[in-house]
Protein backbone atom coordinates (compact mmCIF):
# COMPACT_ATOMS: atom_id res chain seq x y z
CA UNK A 1 0.00 0.00 0.00
CA UNK A 2 2.88 2.34 0.76
CA UNK A 3 4.40 1.55 -2.62
CA UNK A 4 1.13 2.36 -4.38
CA UNK A 5 0.96 5.64 -2.46
CA UNK A 6 4.42 6.50 -3.76
CA UNK A 7 6.06 6.48 -0.34
CA UNK A 8 9.83 6.84 -0.07
CA UNK A 9 11.67 3.69 -1.10
CA UNK A 10 13.53 3.22 2.17
CA UNK A 11 10.22 3.08 4.07
CA UNK A 12 8.68 0.40 1.88
CA UNK A 13 11.89 -1.63 1.91
CA UNK A 14 11.87 -1.48 5.72
CA UNK A 15 8.46 -3.16 5.84
CA UNK A 16 9.49 -5.83 3.33
CA UNK A 17 12.61 -6.59 5.36
CA UNK A 18 10.65 -6.70 8.62
CA UNK A 19 8.05 -9.08 7.18
CA UNK A 20 10.80 -11.33 5.84
CA UNK A 21 12.65 -11.33 9.17
CA UNK A 22 9.45 -12.22 11.08
CA UNK A 23 8.66 -15.04 8.65
CA UNK A 24 12.08 -16.59 9.28
CA UNK A 25 12.34 -15.83 12.99
CA UNK A 26 13.29 -18.86 15.14
CA UNK A 27 10.82 -17.69 17.82
CA UNK A 28 7.06 -17.17 17.64
CA UNK A 29 7.14 -13.38 17.60
CA UNK A 30 3.60 -12.68 18.79
CA UNK A 31 3.90 -15.14 21.69
CA UNK A 32 7.18 -13.56 22.78
CA UNK A 33 5.51 -10.13 23.00
CA UNK A 34 2.55 -11.53 24.93
CA UNK A 35 4.93 -13.22 27.35
CA UNK A 36 6.70 -9.91 27.98
CA UNK A 37 9.88 -10.97 26.15
CA UNK A 38 9.99 -8.79 23.01
CA UNK A 39 12.48 -10.48 20.66
CA UNK A 40 15.23 -8.70 18.80
CA UNK A 41 14.31 -9.01 15.12
CA UNK A 42 17.18 -8.34 12.67
CA UNK A 43 16.65 -5.20 10.60
CA UNK A 44 13.59 -4.01 12.55
CA UNK A 45 13.81 -0.51 14.00
CA UNK A 46 11.89 1.06 16.87
CA UNK A 47 8.96 2.38 14.79
CA UNK A 48 8.14 -0.96 13.17
CA UNK A 49 8.82 -2.82 16.43
CA UNK A 50 6.06 -0.78 18.08
CA UNK A 51 3.67 -1.73 15.27
CA UNK A 52 4.57 -5.40 15.67
CA UNK A 53 3.82 -5.16 19.38
CA UNK A 54 0.46 -3.51 18.64
CA UNK A 55 -0.42 -6.34 16.27
CA UNK A 56 0.68 -8.98 18.76
CA UNK A 57 -1.26 -7.51 21.67
CA UNK A 58 -4.45 -6.32 19.91
CA UNK A 59 -4.66 -8.27 16.66
CA UNK A 60 -5.09 -4.95 14.85
CA UNK A 61 -2.86 -2.22 13.48
CA UNK A 62 -4.19 1.34 13.40
CA UNK A 63 -1.66 2.37 10.76
CA UNK A 64 -2.86 -0.42 8.46
CA UNK A 65 -6.51 0.51 8.97
CA UNK A 66 -5.68 4.10 8.02
CA UNK A 67 -3.88 2.89 4.89
CA UNK A 68 -6.88 0.78 3.88
CA UNK A 69 -8.97 3.94 3.76
CA UNK A 70 -6.43 5.64 1.48
CA UNK A 71 -5.49 2.66 -0.71
CA UNK A 72 -8.26 0.16 -1.53
CA UNK A 73 -7.01 -3.46 -1.18
CA UNK A 74 -8.26 -4.08 -4.70
CA UNK A 75 -5.51 -1.74 -5.93
CA UNK A 76 -2.87 -3.87 -4.24
CA UNK A 77 -4.30 -6.91 -6.02
CA UNK A 78 -3.43 -5.27 -9.36
CA UNK A 79 0.25 -5.73 -8.50
CA UNK A 80 -0.21 -9.46 -9.17
CA UNK A 81 -0.49 -8.69 -12.88
CA UNK A 82 2.91 -9.41 -14.46
CA UNK A 83 4.62 -6.15 -15.43
CA UNK A 84 2.31 -3.85 -13.43
CA UNK A 85 4.22 -2.07 -10.67
CA UNK A 86 3.25 0.32 -7.85
CA UNK A 87 3.86 3.52 -9.83
CA UNK A 88 1.70 2.25 -12.68
CA UNK A 89 -1.10 1.34 -10.27
CA UNK A 90 -0.89 4.79 -8.67
CA UNK A 91 -1.06 6.48 -12.07
CA UNK A 92 -4.01 4.34 -13.19
CA UNK A 93 -5.90 5.07 -9.99
CA UNK A 94 -5.27 8.82 -9.95
CA UNK A 95 -5.78 9.54 -13.64
CA UNK A 96 -8.34 6.92 -14.73
CA UNK A 97 -10.03 6.03 -11.45
CA UNK A 98 -9.05 2.35 -11.77
CA UNK A 99 -9.68 0.43 -8.55
CA UNK A 100 -10.30 -3.17 -9.56
CA UNK A 101 -9.07 -5.77 -12.03
CA UNK A 102 -12.30 -5.33 -14.01
CA UNK A 103 -11.81 -1.54 -14.09
CA UNK A 104 -8.36 -2.06 -15.56
CA UNK A 105 -9.59 -4.57 -18.12
CA UNK A 106 -12.28 -2.19 -19.35
CA UNK A 107 -9.83 0.72 -19.52
CA UNK A 108 -7.31 -1.31 -21.52
CA UNK A 109 -9.95 -2.69 -23.89
CA UNK A 110 -11.28 0.84 -24.47
CA UNK A 111 -7.81 2.13 -25.34
CA UNK A 112 -7.76 4.52 -22.38
CA UNK A 113 -4.32 3.54 -21.11
CA UNK A 114 -2.50 4.95 -24.13
CA UNK A 115 -3.67 8.43 -23.17
CA UNK A 116 -1.45 8.33 -20.08
CA UNK A 117 2.14 9.48 -20.05
CA UNK A 118 4.56 6.63 -20.69
CA UNK A 119 1.88 4.21 -21.89
CA UNK A 120 0.99 3.03 -25.36
CA UNK A 121 -1.04 0.49 -27.31
CA UNK A 122 1.71 -2.02 -26.48
CA UNK A 123 1.18 -1.29 -22.78
CA UNK A 124 -2.53 -2.07 -23.18
CA UNK A 125 -1.74 -5.33 -24.93
CA UNK A 126 0.71 -6.30 -22.17
CA UNK A 127 -1.82 -5.47 -19.45
CA UNK A 128 -4.57 -7.51 -21.11
CA UNK A 129 -2.19 -10.43 -21.60
CA UNK A 130 -1.15 -10.14 -17.96
CA UNK A 131 -4.77 -10.20 -16.78
CA UNK A 132 -5.45 -13.26 -18.93
CA UNK A 133 -2.37 -15.01 -17.53
CA UNK A 134 -3.42 -14.15 -13.99
CA UNK A 135 -6.90 -15.56 -14.49
CA UNK A 136 -5.66 -18.80 -16.02
CA UNK A 137 -2.67 -19.25 -13.72
CA UNK A 138 -2.75 -22.59 -11.96
CA UNK A 139 -1.95 -22.64 -8.28
CA UNK A 140 1.41 -24.35 -8.36
CA UNK A 141 3.99 -24.47 -5.60
CA UNK A 142 7.61 -23.56 -5.73
CA UNK A 143 10.06 -26.30 -4.83
CA UNK A 144 10.67 -24.96 -1.34
CA UNK A 145 6.97 -24.89 -0.51
CA UNK A 146 6.47 -28.42 -1.84
CA UNK A 147 9.44 -29.62 0.20
CA UNK A 148 8.00 -28.10 3.39
CA UNK A 149 4.71 -29.97 2.94
CA UNK A 150 6.53 -33.21 2.17
CA UNK A 151 8.90 -32.96 5.14
CA UNK A 152 5.94 -32.52 7.49
CA UNK A 153 4.10 -35.51 5.99
CA UNK A 154 7.17 -37.74 6.07
CA UNK A 155 7.81 -36.89 9.71
CA UNK A 156 4.20 -37.77 10.60
CA UNK A 157 4.17 -41.09 8.72
CA UNK A 158 7.64 -42.60 9.15
CA UNK A 159 6.90 -44.16 12.52
CA UNK A 160 3.77 -46.04 11.37
CA UNK A 161 4.36 -49.75 12.07
CA UNK A 162 5.33 -51.73 8.98
CA UNK A 163 6.67 -48.80 6.94
CA UNK A 164 9.98 -49.79 5.32
CA UNK A 165 10.44 -46.82 3.03
CA UNK A 166 8.61 -43.60 2.30
CA UNK A 167 9.65 -41.15 -0.40
CA UNK A 168 8.34 -38.43 -2.71
CA UNK A 169 7.79 -39.13 -6.38
CA UNK A 170 6.21 -37.25 -9.29
CA UNK A 171 7.33 -33.85 -10.51
CA UNK A 172 8.93 -33.01 -7.16
CA UNK A 173 11.34 -35.92 -7.49
CA UNK A 174 12.12 -34.78 -11.03
CA UNK A 175 12.62 -31.25 -9.58
CA UNK A 176 10.29 -29.47 -11.95
CA UNK A 177 10.47 -25.75 -11.22
CA UNK A 178 6.85 -25.65 -10.03
CA UNK A 179 4.81 -28.45 -8.48
CA UNK A 180 1.09 -29.20 -8.62
CA UNK A 181 -0.04 -32.25 -6.66
CA UNK A 182 2.32 -34.20 -4.42
CA UNK A 183 2.98 -37.95 -4.69
CA UNK A 184 4.20 -40.19 -1.88
CA UNK A 185 5.28 -43.81 -2.32
CA UNK A 186 5.32 -46.09 0.68
CA UNK A 187 6.76 -49.59 0.99
CA UNK A 188 4.95 -51.36 3.83
CA UNK A 189 3.62 -54.72 4.87
CA UNK A 190 0.81 -53.07 6.86
CA UNK A 191 -0.87 -50.84 4.26
CA UNK A 192 -4.16 -50.39 6.11
CA UNK A 193 -2.37 -48.93 9.14
CA UNK A 194 -0.55 -46.43 6.96
CA UNK A 195 -3.64 -45.41 5.01
CA UNK A 196 -5.56 -44.94 8.25
CA UNK A 197 -2.87 -42.68 9.71
CA UNK A 198 -2.52 -40.75 6.45
CA UNK A 199 -6.22 -40.02 6.10
CA UNK A 200 -6.62 -38.95 9.74
CA UNK A 201 -3.80 -36.40 9.94
CA UNK A 202 -4.72 -33.08 11.53
CA UNK A 203 -3.38 -31.17 8.52
CA UNK A 204 -6.01 -32.62 6.16
CA UNK A 205 -8.92 -30.59 4.84
CA UNK A 206 -10.69 -33.48 3.08
CA UNK A 207 -10.21 -37.12 2.13
CA UNK A 208 -10.61 -37.58 -1.62
CA UNK A 209 -10.07 -41.35 -1.84
CA UNK A 210 -9.30 -44.15 0.56
CA UNK A 211 -8.48 -47.75 -0.24
CA UNK A 212 -6.08 -50.55 0.66
CA UNK A 213 -3.53 -49.60 -2.01
CA UNK A 214 -4.02 -45.87 -2.51
CA UNK A 215 -5.36 -42.80 -0.75
CA UNK A 216 -5.69 -39.14 -1.70
CA UNK A 217 -6.24 -36.09 0.50
CA UNK A 218 -6.27 -32.33 0.23
CA UNK A 219 -4.26 -30.50 2.86
CA UNK A 220 -5.47 -27.45 4.73
CA UNK A 221 -4.34 -24.44 2.68
CA UNK A 222 -2.30 -26.86 0.65
CA UNK A 223 -2.19 -29.22 -2.32
CA UNK A 224 -3.64 -32.61 -3.05
CA UNK A 225 -1.41 -35.47 -1.90
CA UNK A 226 -1.63 -38.98 -3.36
CA UNK A 227 -0.27 -41.90 -1.35
CA UNK A 228 0.55 -45.11 -3.24
CA UNK A 229 1.37 -48.38 -1.48
CA UNK A 230 4.21 -50.56 -2.78
CA UNK A 231 4.46 -54.23 -1.72
CA UNK A 232 7.78 -54.89 0.07
CA UNK A 233 10.56 -55.81 -2.33
CA UNK A 234 8.71 -54.56 -5.43
CA UNK A 235 9.49 -50.82 -5.42
CA UNK A 236 11.47 -50.68 -8.70
CA UNK A 237 8.67 -50.27 -11.23
CA UNK A 238 6.53 -48.23 -8.84
CA UNK A 239 9.31 -45.65 -8.49
CA UNK A 240 9.80 -45.53 -12.25
CA UNK A 241 6.08 -45.25 -13.04
CA UNK A 242 5.28 -42.56 -10.48
CA UNK A 243 8.42 -40.49 -11.08
CA UNK A 244 8.78 -40.26 -14.85
CA UNK A 245 6.88 -37.79 -17.00
CA UNK A 246 4.02 -39.12 -19.08
CA UNK A 247 6.22 -39.01 -22.19
CA UNK A 248 9.11 -40.85 -20.54
CA UNK A 249 6.79 -43.60 -19.32
CA UNK A 250 5.16 -44.00 -22.73
CA UNK A 251 8.60 -44.61 -24.24
CA UNK A 252 9.39 -47.26 -21.62
CA UNK A 253 6.07 -49.01 -22.14
CA UNK A 254 6.72 -49.11 -25.88
CA UNK A 255 10.14 -50.68 -25.32
CA UNK A 256 8.59 -53.25 -22.99
CA UNK A 257 5.86 -54.16 -25.48
CA UNK A 258 8.46 -54.61 -28.23
CA UNK A 259 10.06 -57.22 -25.99
CA UNK A 260 6.78 -58.99 -25.25
CA UNK A 261 5.96 -57.40 -21.92
CA UNK A 262 3.43 -54.92 -20.57
CA UNK A 263 4.91 -52.42 -18.12
CA UNK A 264 2.88 -50.85 -15.30
CA UNK A 265 3.67 -49.73 -11.78
CA UNK A 266 3.11 -53.34 -10.64
CA UNK A 267 5.87 -54.76 -12.84
CA UNK A 268 6.41 -56.40 -16.22
CA UNK A 269 3.58 -58.72 -17.32
CA UNK A 270 4.37 -61.23 -20.07
CA UNK A 271 2.24 -60.91 -23.23
CA UNK A 272 1.24 -63.53 -25.78
CA UNK A 273 1.52 -63.20 -29.56
CA UNK A 274 -1.76 -61.28 -29.61
CA UNK A 275 -0.48 -58.76 -27.16
CA UNK A 276 -2.65 -60.08 -24.33
CA UNK A 277 -1.48 -61.33 -20.90
CA UNK A 278 0.06 -64.76 -21.51
CA UNK A 279 -2.01 -67.28 -19.57
CA UNK A 280 -0.26 -70.55 -18.70
CA UNK A 281 -1.39 -73.99 -19.98
CA UNK A 282 -3.33 -74.66 -16.80
CA UNK A 283 -4.97 -71.27 -16.87
CA UNK A 284 -2.58 -69.78 -14.36
CA UNK A 285 -1.98 -66.02 -14.40
CA UNK A 286 0.56 -64.55 -16.75
CA UNK A 287 4.13 -64.21 -15.53
CA UNK A 288 4.75 -60.97 -13.61
CA UNK A 289 8.31 -59.79 -13.08
CA UNK A 290 8.93 -57.39 -10.18
CA UNK A 291 12.11 -55.76 -8.93
CA UNK A 292 13.27 -54.27 -5.65
CA UNK A 293 15.16 -51.38 -7.24
CA UNK A 294 14.91 -49.01 -10.17
CA UNK A 295 18.35 -50.14 -11.36
CA UNK A 296 17.03 -53.67 -11.82
CA UNK A 297 13.76 -52.50 -13.37
CA UNK A 298 15.56 -50.33 -15.96
CA UNK A 299 18.07 -53.12 -16.53
CA UNK A 300 15.26 -55.47 -17.59
CA UNK A 301 14.85 -53.24 -20.67
CA UNK A 302 18.60 -53.12 -21.29
CA UNK A 303 18.86 -49.60 -19.89
CA UNK A 304 21.19 -48.16 -17.24
CA UNK A 305 19.68 -46.24 -14.35
CA UNK A 306 18.32 -42.89 -15.52
CA UNK A 307 18.48 -40.10 -12.95
CA UNK A 308 15.04 -38.78 -11.92
CA UNK A 309 15.77 -35.22 -13.14
CA UNK A 310 16.30 -36.53 -16.70
CA UNK A 311 13.05 -38.47 -17.04
CA UNK A 312 11.29 -36.02 -19.37
CA UNK A 313 11.76 -37.74 -22.79
CA UNK A 314 14.30 -35.15 -23.87
CA UNK A 315 16.78 -37.63 -25.29
CA UNK A 316 17.56 -39.58 -22.14
CA UNK A 317 16.28 -42.89 -23.60
CA UNK A 318 18.49 -42.53 -26.67
CA UNK A 319 21.48 -41.55 -24.54
CA UNK A 320 20.90 -44.49 -22.22
CA UNK A 321 20.80 -46.91 -25.17
CA UNK A 322 23.95 -45.36 -26.62
CA UNK A 323 25.77 -45.39 -23.27
CA UNK A 324 26.19 -41.60 -23.30
CA UNK A 325 24.15 -40.51 -20.29
CA UNK A 326 26.06 -37.75 -18.49
CA UNK A 327 27.48 -38.02 -14.99
CA UNK A 328 25.48 -35.19 -13.45
CA UNK A 329 26.80 -32.52 -11.13
CA UNK A 330 25.88 -33.07 -7.46
CA UNK A 331 25.57 -30.58 -4.63
CA UNK A 332 28.53 -32.28 -2.94
CA UNK A 333 30.69 -31.22 -5.91
CA UNK A 334 30.33 -27.52 -5.04
CA UNK A 335 33.42 -26.05 -3.38
CA UNK A 336 31.91 -22.63 -2.80
CA UNK A 337 29.15 -20.14 -3.56
CA UNK A 338 29.69 -17.13 -5.82
CA UNK A 339 26.63 -14.97 -5.01
CA UNK A 340 25.47 -13.87 -1.54
CA UNK A 341 24.36 -10.74 0.29
CA UNK A 342 24.73 -9.27 3.76
CA UNK A 343 22.94 -6.61 5.77
CA UNK A 344 25.16 -4.05 4.06
CA UNK A 345 22.71 -4.08 1.16
CA UNK A 346 19.45 -6.02 1.10
CA UNK A 347 20.51 -9.05 3.13
CA UNK A 348 19.45 -9.87 6.68
CA UNK A 349 22.55 -11.28 8.36
CA UNK A 350 25.92 -9.66 9.01
CA UNK A 351 28.99 -10.34 6.86
CA UNK A 352 30.62 -12.41 9.59
CA UNK A 353 27.50 -14.54 10.09
CA UNK A 354 27.30 -15.34 6.39
CA UNK A 355 31.00 -16.22 6.27
CA UNK A 356 30.93 -18.43 9.37
CA UNK A 357 27.92 -20.36 8.08
CA UNK A 358 29.62 -20.96 4.73
CA UNK A 359 32.76 -22.18 6.51
CA UNK A 360 30.65 -24.46 8.70
CA UNK A 361 29.27 -26.06 5.53
CA UNK A 362 32.76 -27.04 4.45
CA UNK A 363 33.07 -24.50 1.64
CA UNK A 364 36.45 -23.19 0.53
CA UNK A 365 34.94 -19.82 -0.32
CA UNK A 366 31.87 -17.62 -0.27
CA UNK A 367 31.66 -14.56 -2.49
CA UNK A 368 30.08 -11.56 -0.75
CA UNK A 369 28.32 -9.74 -3.60
CA UNK A 370 26.30 -6.88 -2.17
CA UNK A 371 24.59 -4.54 -4.61
CA UNK A 372 26.26 -1.56 -6.23
CA UNK A 373 25.46 2.10 -5.84
CA UNK A 374 22.66 2.79 -8.34
CA UNK A 375 20.34 0.10 -6.95
CA UNK A 376 19.10 2.34 -4.17
CA UNK A 377 16.16 0.09 -3.31
CA UNK A 378 18.70 -2.54 -2.19
CA UNK A 379 20.97 -0.03 -0.39
CA UNK A 380 23.68 -0.35 -3.01
CA UNK A 381 27.17 0.52 -1.81
CA UNK A 382 28.82 3.84 -2.66
CA UNK A 383 32.59 3.98 -3.03
CA UNK A 384 33.23 4.86 0.62
CA UNK A 385 31.16 1.89 1.82
CA UNK A 386 32.93 -0.39 -0.68
CA UNK A 387 36.28 0.43 0.92
CA UNK A 388 34.93 -0.04 4.45
CA UNK A 389 33.50 -3.40 3.48
CA UNK A 390 36.79 -4.39 1.85
CA UNK A 391 38.60 -3.83 5.16
CA UNK A 392 36.06 -5.98 7.04
CA UNK A 393 36.51 -8.83 4.55
CA UNK A 394 40.31 -8.57 4.84
CA UNK A 395 40.15 -8.68 8.65
CA UNK A 396 37.92 -11.75 8.59
CA UNK A 397 40.24 -13.53 6.19
CA UNK A 398 43.24 -12.75 8.41
CA UNK A 399 41.35 -14.31 11.30
CA UNK A 400 40.42 -17.40 9.28
CA UNK A 401 44.03 -17.88 8.14
CA UNK A 402 45.30 -17.50 11.72
CA UNK A 403 42.79 -20.03 13.07
CA UNK A 404 43.73 -22.50 10.36
CA UNK A 405 47.46 -22.13 11.03
CA UNK A 406 46.92 -22.47 14.81
CA UNK A 407 44.63 -25.48 14.40
CA UNK A 408 41.68 -23.73 16.05
CA UNK A 409 39.42 -23.64 12.98
CA UNK A 410 36.17 -25.62 13.25
CA UNK A 411 36.48 -29.29 12.21
CA UNK A 412 34.11 -28.72 9.26
CA UNK A 413 36.60 -26.30 7.66
CA UNK A 414 37.66 -27.30 4.14
CA UNK A 415 41.10 -28.85 3.72
CA UNK A 416 41.90 -25.87 1.49
CA UNK A 417 40.85 -23.51 4.26
CA UNK A 418 38.09 -20.94 3.97
CA UNK A 419 38.22 -17.41 2.57
CA UNK A 420 35.53 -14.81 2.06
CA UNK A 421 35.83 -13.40 -1.45
CA UNK A 422 35.06 -9.73 -1.84
CA UNK A 423 32.70 -9.29 -4.77
CA UNK A 424 29.74 -7.24 -5.87
CA UNK A 425 26.48 -7.65 -7.75
CA UNK A 426 27.14 -5.01 -10.36
CA UNK A 427 24.15 -3.16 -11.77
CA UNK A 428 23.93 -2.86 -15.56
CA UNK A 429 22.33 0.53 -16.04
CA UNK A 430 19.59 1.36 -18.51
CA UNK A 431 22.11 2.93 -20.90
CA UNK A 432 24.25 -0.26 -20.88
CA UNK A 433 26.98 1.29 -18.73
CA UNK A 434 28.16 -0.38 -15.53
CA UNK A 435 27.84 1.03 -12.02
CA UNK A 436 31.55 1.03 -11.18
CA UNK A 437 34.64 1.87 -13.28
CA UNK A 438 36.93 -0.91 -14.47
CA UNK A 439 39.69 0.16 -12.07
CA UNK A 440 37.40 -0.53 -9.11
CA UNK A 441 36.04 -3.75 -10.58
CA UNK A 442 39.59 -5.06 -11.00
CA UNK A 443 40.11 -4.79 -7.23
CA UNK A 444 37.30 -7.22 -6.50
CA UNK A 445 37.96 -10.94 -6.18
CA UNK A 446 34.83 -11.70 -8.20
CA UNK A 447 32.22 -9.62 -10.04
CA UNK A 448 28.71 -10.75 -10.88
CA UNK A 449 26.58 -8.44 -13.02
CA UNK A 450 22.83 -8.26 -13.41
CA UNK A 451 19.95 -6.26 -14.89
CA UNK A 452 17.30 -5.05 -12.44
CA UNK A 453 15.96 -1.74 -13.79
CA UNK A 454 14.30 -0.56 -17.03
CA UNK A 455 13.02 -4.05 -17.72
CA UNK A 456 10.50 -2.85 -20.31
CA UNK A 457 13.10 -1.79 -22.81
CA UNK A 458 13.04 -3.36 -26.25
CA UNK A 459 14.61 -6.72 -26.90
CA UNK A 460 17.50 -5.03 -28.68
CA UNK A 461 18.18 -2.69 -25.74
CA UNK A 462 17.96 -5.41 -23.09
CA UNK A 463 20.20 -7.73 -25.11
CA UNK A 464 22.72 -4.93 -25.66
CA UNK A 465 22.90 -4.29 -21.89
CA UNK A 466 23.51 -7.96 -21.13
CA UNK A 467 26.13 -8.23 -23.86
CA UNK A 468 27.89 -5.13 -22.55
CA UNK A 469 28.33 -6.83 -19.18
CA UNK A 470 29.44 -10.09 -20.78
CA UNK A 471 32.06 -8.30 -22.90
CA UNK A 472 33.58 -6.42 -19.99
CA UNK A 473 36.68 -8.44 -19.04
CA UNK A 474 36.25 -7.46 -15.38
CA UNK A 475 32.82 -9.15 -15.17
CA UNK A 476 33.02 -12.83 -14.29
CA UNK A 477 29.41 -14.01 -13.94
CA UNK A 478 26.00 -12.91 -15.19
CA UNK A 479 23.61 -13.35 -12.26
CA UNK A 480 20.03 -14.61 -12.80
CA UNK A 481 20.26 -13.79 -16.54
CA UNK A 482 16.52 -13.78 -17.23
CA UNK A 483 15.74 -11.58 -14.21
CA UNK A 484 12.58 -13.52 -13.51
CA UNK A 485 10.45 -14.34 -10.50
CA UNK A 486 8.47 -17.48 -11.26
CA UNK A 487 4.78 -16.71 -11.56
CA UNK A 488 5.09 -13.03 -10.72
CA UNK A 489 7.68 -11.38 -12.95
CA UNK A 490 8.27 -12.27 -16.57
CA UNK A 491 11.64 -13.14 -18.05
CA UNK A 492 13.66 -10.43 -19.76
CA UNK A 493 13.08 -10.48 -23.50
CA UNK A 494 16.61 -11.29 -24.68
CA UNK A 495 18.14 -12.70 -27.84
CA UNK A 496 19.25 -15.76 -25.94
CA UNK A 497 21.37 -17.35 -28.65
CA UNK A 498 23.34 -14.09 -28.96
CA UNK A 499 23.82 -14.04 -25.19
CA UNK A 500 24.96 -17.66 -25.10
CA UNK A 501 27.32 -17.25 -28.04
CA UNK A 502 29.02 -14.20 -26.51
CA UNK A 503 29.23 -15.76 -23.04
CA UNK A 504 30.93 -18.79 -24.58
CA UNK A 505 33.32 -16.59 -26.59
CA UNK A 506 34.38 -14.48 -23.62
CA UNK A 507 34.33 -17.23 -21.00
CA UNK A 508 31.84 -15.31 -18.85
CA UNK A 509 29.92 -17.68 -16.61
CA UNK A 510 26.12 -17.80 -16.55
CA UNK A 511 24.52 -18.33 -13.18
CA UNK A 512 22.05 -20.99 -12.22
CA UNK A 513 20.42 -19.07 -9.38
CA UNK A 514 19.14 -21.48 -6.75
CA UNK A 515 16.46 -19.28 -5.20
CA UNK A 516 13.26 -21.22 -5.87
CA UNK A 517 11.64 -17.89 -6.74
CA UNK A 518 14.05 -17.58 -9.67
CA UNK A 519 15.67 -20.87 -10.80
CA UNK A 520 17.40 -18.75 -13.39
CA UNK A 521 18.80 -19.90 -15.77
CA UNK A 522 15.99 -22.36 -16.29
CA UNK A 523 16.91 -25.94 -17.11
CA UNK A 524 15.89 -25.52 -20.75
CA UNK A 525 18.01 -22.38 -21.24
CA UNK A 526 20.96 -23.85 -19.36
CA UNK A 527 20.95 -26.90 -21.62
CA UNK A 528 20.82 -24.67 -24.68
CA UNK A 529 23.70 -22.58 -23.29
CA UNK A 530 25.76 -25.72 -22.74
CA UNK A 531 25.38 -26.50 -26.45
CA UNK A 532 27.20 -23.22 -27.14
CA UNK A 533 30.01 -24.24 -24.78
CA UNK A 534 29.12 -21.88 -21.93
CA UNK A 535 30.40 -22.25 -18.40
CA UNK A 536 28.22 -21.79 -15.31
CA UNK A 537 28.06 -21.22 -11.59
CA UNK A 538 25.47 -22.66 -9.22
CA UNK A 539 24.75 -20.04 -6.57
CA UNK A 540 22.41 -19.44 -3.67
CA UNK A 541 21.86 -15.67 -3.96
CA UNK A 542 21.47 -16.00 -0.19
CA UNK A 543 20.22 -12.99 1.75
CA UNK A 544 20.35 -14.86 5.08
CA UNK A 545 22.36 -17.82 6.35
CA UNK A 546 19.71 -20.47 5.83
CA UNK A 547 19.29 -19.45 2.20
CA UNK A 548 22.75 -20.84 1.47
CA UNK A 549 20.73 -24.06 1.10
CA UNK A 550 19.35 -22.63 -2.15
CA UNK A 551 22.20 -24.25 -4.04
CA UNK A 552 20.29 -27.54 -3.85
CA UNK A 553 17.65 -26.13 -6.20
CA UNK A 554 20.28 -24.61 -8.47
CA UNK A 555 21.98 -27.99 -8.61
CA UNK A 556 18.66 -29.60 -9.49
CA UNK A 557 18.24 -27.22 -12.45
CA UNK A 558 21.81 -28.00 -13.56
CA UNK A 559 21.06 -31.72 -13.42
CA UNK A 560 17.85 -31.22 -15.40
CA UNK A 561 20.03 -29.36 -17.93
CA UNK A 562 22.30 -32.45 -18.23
CA UNK A 563 25.29 -30.58 -16.75
CA UNK A 564 28.21 -32.44 -15.24
CA UNK A 565 30.74 -30.90 -12.81
CA UNK A 566 33.28 -29.71 -15.41
CA UNK A 567 31.45 -26.63 -16.81
CA UNK A 568 30.37 -25.50 -13.32
CA UNK A 569 33.10 -23.16 -12.15
CA UNK A 570 32.38 -23.39 -8.43
CA UNK A 571 33.07 -27.12 -8.40
CA UNK A 572 36.69 -25.99 -8.64
CA UNK A 573 38.99 -25.25 -5.75
CA UNK A 574 39.41 -21.66 -4.61
CA UNK A 575 42.84 -21.50 -6.20
CA UNK A 576 41.51 -22.81 -9.51
CA UNK A 577 38.57 -20.40 -9.41
CA UNK A 578 40.88 -17.45 -8.84
CA UNK A 579 43.12 -18.63 -11.70
CA UNK A 580 40.06 -18.67 -13.96
CA UNK A 581 39.12 -15.13 -12.91
CA UNK A 582 42.65 -13.80 -13.43
CA UNK A 583 43.02 -15.48 -16.82
CA UNK A 584 40.08 -13.73 -18.49
CA UNK A 585 41.51 -11.90 -21.52
CA UNK A 586 41.72 -8.13 -21.07
CA UNK A 587 41.08 -8.17 -17.32
CA UNK A 588 42.77 -5.31 -15.49
CA UNK A 589 45.21 -6.22 -12.75
CA UNK A 590 44.43 -4.76 -9.31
Amino acid sequence: MLEVKGELVFKTVAYHRAADAIAHSPVEVSRAYLDGRPPRIPGVGEAIAKKIEELARTGRLAFYEKLREEVPPSLVALLEIPGVGPRTVKQLHEELGVETLEDLRRAAEAGALRSLKGMSQRTEEQVLAGIAALETRQERMRLGGAEAFLETLLAELRDVPGVRSLQPAGSFRRRRETIGDLDLLAETDRPLDLVERFTSLGSIESVLAKGPHKAAVRLLRGPQVDLMIMPPGEAGTYLIHFTGSKEHNVRLRGMARDRGWSLSEKGYLRLDEEGEPAVGPAGEAAELRTFATEVEAYGFLGLPFIEPELREDRGEIEAALAGTLPVLVAQADLRGDCHSHSDWSDGVHAIEQMALEARRRGYSYLALTDHTVSLAIARGLNLERVERQRRIVAALNERFAREESEGTAPPETSAEGFRLLHGCELEVRADATLDYPDELLARYDLVVASVHVARRQTREQLTARTLAAIRNPNVDIIAHPAGRYIGSRDDLDLDWDAVFAEAARTGTALELNGSDERLDLSDVRARRASEFGCVFTIDSDAHRTEELDNVRWGTAMARRAWLGPDPVMNTRSRAALMEWVAAKPGRLQP
